[in-house]
C-alpha cells in the first residue's frame, strides 16, 4: 500500500548511492555514499551537507554514532573505517588488506566492532586506532552485520554460512545454523525483546534469536521482497527494509506484519534508523532519503 505520510529528500549528485543510516549526537541524521565515497548529513531543518573526503572507490557502508561523539563508518573497498566529527572533520583507520569491512557497532566495551566480509574476520578498534582480529570459524562465510547483545557479547550474521556467530569480548564464537537452508541473513538489530532480531534476505523471512541460542523464523506476505535491514521499534516489533519490493516493512509485538510503499518506483532501500521521536528514516540508493511517521 501507499503511505502518504512517507516523504522522501533527494541527497544531490545522481549515482552517491545512499546506504547507512543513523541518528548523529548533534540531532542530525548521517548516511555514506558507497557510489562517490563520504558522508552525507541531514540537518533537523532538511538541510543536506555532504562531506565527500573519501575516493569513490572507498565504498563506504555501515555508519554509527561512536562512544567518543564522533561517527564511524566502514569503508568496505579500501580496508578502512573512516572517522567524522559532527564538524566535518575527517581521520581514518586502517584494517588489514582484505578485510572489507561491511557491519559497524559499538560493543559494550566501548570499541568499535566490524565484520569483516572479505577475510572471514571480526575486529575491535579502539576510539584511539588500534585494532584486533579475530578469526570466524566458517570460510567464505561473508560476515555482514552485527549488533551488541543484551548478554555482553557481539552478534554477526553470516550471509554464506547460513548462520549467526556469538562472539564474546575475548574473540570466542559460537555459531548458531539457521532452519531455512540459504537463508541469506543480513541486517541484525537488538529487540526491545531483549533478543537479536535478524532478516533472511533470500529467504524472505525474519528470525528471532535469544542469547540462549534459540532460534524463530517469521515467513515475510512477500517472500520475494529481499528484507535487507532491520532496527527495534521503541513501540516493541521492528522496522526492516525490503529492498526487492520498493517497501519499508513493520512487525509488531504481536507479529502482524504491514508494508509502506515508497513513493519513488525502484529506489532500493537499505539502512534505516529510528529517531527518538519515532520516525523512520531509511537510505534510499537511488539517492534520497525517506522518512516515515508511524
Amino acid at each position: 500500500m501507499t503511505n502518504p505520510s512517507i516523504r522522501e529528500i533527494a541527497l544531490g549528485e545522481p549515482g552517491s548511492g545512499p546506504y547507512g543510516i543513523t541518528a548523529g549526537p548533534d540531532g542530525a541524521l548521517w548516511l555514506t555514499l558507497a557510489g562517490t565515497g563520504g558522508v552525507a548529513r541531514v540537518g533537523p531543518d532538511g538541510e543536506v551537507r555532504t562531506y565527500p573526503a573519501d575516493p569513490a572507490e572507498s565504498r563506504p557502508l555501515i555508519i554509527t554514532a561512536g562512544p567518543d561523539g564522533a561517527l564511524w563508518y566502514t569503508r568496505s573497498g579500501d580496508d578502512r573505517l573512516g572517522r567524522i566529527t559532527v564538524d566535518g572533520e575527517t581521520s581514518t583507520v586502517a584494517l588489514p588488506p582484505g578485510t572489507a569491512p561491511c557491519g559497524l557497532a559499538v560493543g559494550p566495551d566501548d570499541a568499535l566492532w566490524y565484520a569483516g566480509m572479505g577475510d572471514d574476520t571480526v575486529g575491535r578498534v579502539t576510539v584511539d586506532g588500534a585494532v584486533t582480529t579475530f578469526p570466524l570459524p566458517a570460510a567464505k562465510g561473508f560476515p555482514s552485520m552485527l549488533a551488541a547483545g543484551p548478554d555482553g557479547a557481539l552478534w554477526l550474521t553470516l550471509n554464506q554460512a547460513n548462520a549467526i556467530a556469538r562472539v564474546a569480548l575475548d574473540g570466542q564464537v559460537t555459531l548458531h545454523a539457521l532452519p531455512t537452508e540459504a537463508a541469506g541473513p543480513v541486517g541484525i538489530t537488538l529487540g526491545g525483546d531483549g533478543a537479536l532480531w535478524f532478516v533472511e534476505i533470500a529467504a524472505g523471512q525474519l528470525g528471532r534469536i535469544t542469547p540462549d541460542g534459540r532460534i524463530d523464523e517469521f515467513p515475510l506476505p512477500d517472500r520475494a521482497a529481499r528484507p535487507h535491514a532491520i532496527v527495534a521499534d521503541p513501540a516493541g516489533g521492528c522496522w526492516f527494509t525490503e529492498w526487492a519490493a520498493n517497501r519499508i516493512g513493520h512487525m509488531d509485538k504481536a507479529g502482524h506484519i504491514t508494508g509502506h510503499d515508497l513513493p519513488t518506483p525502484q529506489s532500493e532501500p537499505h539502512g534505516l534508523t529510528v529517531t527518538p521521536d519515532g520516525t523512520v528514516w531509511a537510505a534510499l540508493e537511488i539517492g534520497k532519503v525517506a522518512h516515515l511517521t508511524p
